[in-house]
Order: C-alpha cells, then sequence, then structure tokens
C-alpha cells in the first residue's frame, strides 16, 4: 500500500509558523524515528507521526528517555483536519516516520483513534498470527518485550531472509525493506538503491510479531519511493 506526499509541502508550511511562534527551538528536532529504533535529527519528511509519551526538554531537545509508557503508536499527520506541528504544545513528543513499515520496524502499532481500520486490521492480522488479545494493552505487552531491552538496544532476530513478508526491515550493509524479489535501502528521505532480496539467515530488526502480523496479511504503508 503506498501513499503520495501531496501534504508534505503543507507540513512544512506549518512547521515554519511553529518556529515563529517558537524562536527559541533549533530545528531540525531530533524527533525523527530510524528502523534501527534510534531517534535522530533530520531535515526529511514523513508520511506518519507517532507517540511515546513525554520525551522532550523546554528547549525541545530530547531528553535521556526514550519511552514513557508501552504504548507506542503511529498516527496520521492529519486528523479531523488539524496537524499539531513538529512539537504539541502539551502532552507528548510528536515522533516521525518515513513511513508505516519504519514505525513497525521501531516497535509501533496502528493508533487505535487516528487509524481505527487499521488498527483493527492489524490486530486481525496479529491475532491471526500471535494468538487471541484481550485488547490493545496486550499487545503493546508483547511488542515491548519484542522490540526493546532495558538498556534502550533494540531487539533484534535472525530469519531466512527467503521466508519474509513484505514490509519487514533486515540489516544488510544499511537498514533495508523486503518487498518481493528485492530490498530497498532506507534513507530518512527515501528508499534508494535496490538489490536482490538476499537468501540464507539475516538480522532482522522488525520484532518477531510484528512479523507474523504481517505474513498473516498485515499491510503497512509506504513510502511512494518504494514503488
Amino acid at each position: 500500500m503506498f501513499i503520495n506526499e501531496t501534504d508534505f509541502q503543507s507540513e512544512l508550511l506549518y512547521d515554519l509558523e511553529y518556529l515563529k511562534r517558537r524562536p527559541g527551538i533549533a530545528m531540525p528536532l531530533q524527533n525523527r524515528v530510524l528502523p534501527t529504533g534510534d531517534i535522530v535529527a533530520d531535515p526529511g519528511r514523513g508520511l506518519f507521526t507517532g507517540n511515546r509519551g513525554i520525551l522532550h526538554r523546554p528547549d525541545g531537545s530530547l531528553g535521556p528517555s526514550r519511552w514513557k509508557h508501552p504504548h507506542w503508536v503511529c498516527c496520521l499527520l492529519r486528523f479531523k483536519d488539524r496537524y499539531h506541528g513538529p512539537m504539541p504544545d502539551r502532552g507528548w513528543t510528536a515522533l516521525f516516520f518515513l513511513d508505516e513499515a519504519v514505525a513497525l520496524a521501531a516497535g509501533h502499532r496502528p493508533c487505535h483513534e487516528c487509524r481505527r481500520a487499521d488498527a483493527r486490521r492489524f490486530r486481525a492480522a496479529w491475532e491471526d498470527a500471535n494468538g487471541s488479545v484481550a485488547g490493545l494493552g496486550d499487545i503493546d505487552k508483547a511488542l515491548h518485550r519484542a522490540r526493546v531491552r532495558r538498556d534502550r538496544q533494540q531487539v533484534r532476530h535472525e530469519a531466512r531472509a527467503e521466508n519474509l513478508p513484505d514490509g519487514t526491515f533486515i540489516l544488510a550493509s544499511d537498514p533495508a525493506l523486503v518487498l518481493g524479489d528485492v530490498i530497498y535501502q532506507f534513507t530518512p528521505a527515501g528508499y534508494a538503491a535496490k538489490q536482490t532480496r538476499p537468501s540464507g539467515m539475516v538480522t532482522v530488526l522488525t520484532p518477531a510479531p510484528t512479523v507474523r502480523a504481517l505474513a498473516a496479511g498485515y499491510r503497512p504503508v509506504l513510502h511512494p519511493s518504494a514503488a
């Protein structure tokens, strides 16, 4: 599933307006999430935003915490004709992803408020692959164990490349998206060079239960550079 970039320019204009209101904030903010789980400062635009709680200091810089709760969600940039800007005034730190495959690799799931239909599709695929759950909290607990260790390092696992479903991220020389018979090299600005999908064992960045949900039929929204 692909999405176009027609709203990117309007998002940029909103961010410029935000800077006018907050002149002490340095841009770009450290709020771009990579498939490795790292959060970096990069001017590239993304298709989705997300939430792990309040992680930034008053000056806009990222504090030492990388999450405040286990409910890591992947959200629309706009919801009900609203765009919150690069740093909401209260309540949470906005993180940004190139696309949903990146968000899934970093351990997020679709938001049940702004992406309800996708959240339901994800839950259905999750239950098909991982067993039934009483609610989203059960998914979040399982995801938290599968995505990050106490020392904040990403949990990675090994699998045969030929068995991985589309939308999975692996670690080649750089993080790469699996799609059909090829893998696409990730950059914060978009997908770059593509190569033939490898064979044999590879290091997988996407959490194992999410990989199983992808194999069960969930299709993440991909950046158009992966077309």
